[in-house]
């Protein structure tokens, strides 16, 4: 088999994977076998399809014999009570009959995964990992934690749900408020996955973005007047508006320098009309925005700005201080500090970058690296963009990184403009204007 082909399938499997999965676990109720058996059709794929050719529709093939390889599985245990009867059940063409709030399998795997029974980071992590087709070690640099840990804590779900018999399926719609918080972190994690894809030459991952988008539509069908809800598909919308000039040569293109005549204008309206929304009824019901609202409202300042030095840095540092008090990490402190930088310079930015314990995201590195170089300390700069070449695994960031690196060195203690967009809570979160609130 050549490199390509094998690419090919690799590529075809890590989009169908969430589908398959989500199919498999709702037909046979166990994770185990579901993976598996997604496994195993991989496997059967690498050997038939470089010969025999890809099928027209690549899915439903892997879904059919990753079926078939569950059924193998059961009977070969000699589960013939429940398990086997239910096995031949599913040789039935009778169409499924979805049960609760949720009629799609992968919104409904969702839900299971996260059941209030699991801790809320085991829910993330195997949701990621079967829906979104991450590996472990992908997710383990989502979270910022050493892939043995993940995989402990990706076992240890599986098992509670097993040991629970937590059921594979969706709660009632009143109830669906209460695993919400999951759902959408989940979501947003998908996405930010694809748009920020950690590994590999490919720099974003389309098929994760668009399913991200897609489950975001379904949730703000589910809960049309949820402001969280309607927050989470702006800030997806208005990021993926932009995903077209994130790449230029196989090079990272920060936001300051995008080419914003190539966004995607109609996304950015649905955005902004969501952010308004929002804006709307926070102010009708005199309630505070969540976090996926305050950052639709970063978004909505980047993308209503038509040139970089139009961008109000001051509304942009406002929204990330009420962000802070509803989200006081050290991601959306350093977010923060790049927009402050904007205001009060790099020296006083760097101080708050400095006090922060994120020497392993490549961004807190490549934040430092930028403030240095402004600061004109060449030497420290080079030594921190070499921290975050070393920190990230995105072909198209390394490469960026290395440019700005050996420029640094070029220019000595030439100072420039602060590259905002490095620096962000995965998907470049960013947010709205007051005068937005009037459009």
């Amino acid at each position: 088999m050549t490199t390509d082909a094998r690419a090919e399938i690799d590529r075809i499997y890590r989009e169908e994977y969430g589908r398959v999965i989500a199919s498999l676990v709702r037909r046979f109720g166990d994770l185990d076998i579901a993976e598996d058996a997604a496994g195993e059709a991989l496997l059967t794929a690498v050997e038939r399809w470089p010969a025999e050719g890809i099928p027209p529709n690549p899915g439903a093939w892997l879904t059919t014999t990753a079926g078939n390889r569950a059924i193998d599985r059961i009977r070969r245990e000699s589960l013939r009570d429940t398990k086997h009867q239910a096995a031949m059940i599913i040789n039935d063409d009778t169409p499924h009959e979805p049960t609760g709030a949720v009629s799609d399998d992968r919104l409904r795997l969702m839900f299971t995964c996260c059941h209030p029974a699991l801790a809320p980071e085991a829910r993330i992590a195997l949701t990621l990992r079967l829906l979104g087709g991450l590996t472990v070690g992908e997710i383990a640099r989502a979270f910022l934690v050493a892939e043995t840990t993940m995989a402990q804590r990706i076992t240890r779900a599986k098992a509670k749900i097993k040991a629970a018999h937590i059921p594979f399926r969706v709660p009632d719609r009143d109830d669906v408020t209460d695993r919400l918080d999951g759902v959408l972190t989940v979501i947003y994690l998908i996405f930010n996955e694809g748009y920020l894809a950690a590994a590999g030459d490919d720099p974003v991952r389309a098929d994760l973005t668009a399913e991200a988008i897609r489950l975001g539509r379904i949730m703000r069908g589910l809960l049309p007047d949820d402001g969280e809800v309607a927050g989470l598909l702006a800030l997806m919308l208005l990021t993926e508006a932009r995903s077209t000039a994130r790449i230029s040569g196989g090079e990272l293109v920060t936001l300051d320098q995008q080419d914003r005549g190539s966004w995607d204008h109609a996304l950015i309206d649905e955005g902004h009309a969501l952010v308004r929304e929002c804006l709307a009824r926070v102010a009708a019901e005199q309630s505070r925005p969540g976090r996926y609202q305050l950052m639709a409202a970063i978004n909505a300042v980047h993308t209503d700005a038509r040139d970089a030095r139009d961008t109000d840095w001051t509304q942009v540092v406002a929204l990330y201080d009420q962000l802070y008090v509803v989200e006081p990490t050290p991601i959306v402190a350093l977010n923060r500090a790049v927009a402050v930088a904007e205001l009060d310079g790099p020296e006083v930015a760097l101080a708050i970058v400095d006090s922060l314990a994120l020497d392993r995201y490549h961004a807190w590195h490549a934040a430092r690296a930028d403030l240095l170089r402004r600061l004109g300390r060449s030497a420290d700069a080079r030594s921190a963009y070499d921290a975050a070449i070393a920190a990230t695994q995105n072909a198209a960031e390394r490469a960026y990184l290395a440019r700005r690196r050996d420029e640094c060195i070029a220019q000595g203690t030439h100072k420039g403009k602060v590259d905002s967009a490095l620096p962000r809570v995965r998907a470049e979160e960013a947010g709205v204007l007051e005068r937005l609130k009037d459009a």
